[in-house]
């Protein structure tokens, strides 16, 4: 939404998809640590956007493709890494700090 409508800033769904990459890979390693989960979350969202610096012809064809665009995006930013670094770092906190003392017996 955040390329169609104008309030909402073009950061916010950067910023998004980290937080959604962390809670993903929170899912499939929940026995990890959370500074792990941040690490990995982290490089993988970084790891998807240098990969936007590879212009090979099927990667570019693949990119224009649904799934290519939104999974792989379309052009490399650096402020998508600090939105990814915001994102990551906000689910960071929300799963240690909030959650935690939600729920003391998990900690």
């Amino acid at each position: 939404m955040s390329r169609k409508i104008e309030l909402i800033p073009l950061w916010i769904g950067d910023f998004l998809y980290a937080v959604m990459m962390y809670v993903l890979i929170r899912i499939f390693f929940m026995n990890k640590k959370a500074s792990m989960i941040l690490l990995f979350s982290l490089l993988v969202c970084c790891g998807i956007e240098f990969f936007q610096l590879y212009q090979a012809d099927w990667a570019i064809t693949l990119r224009k493709t649904l799934f290519g665009r939104y999974v792989l995006g379309q052009g490399f930013l650096w402020s998508d890494i600090m939105a990814y670094t915001f994102g990551t770092g906000f689910a960071f906190i929300i799963e240690n700090f909030i959650l935690r003392k939600i729920n003391p017996v998990s900690a």
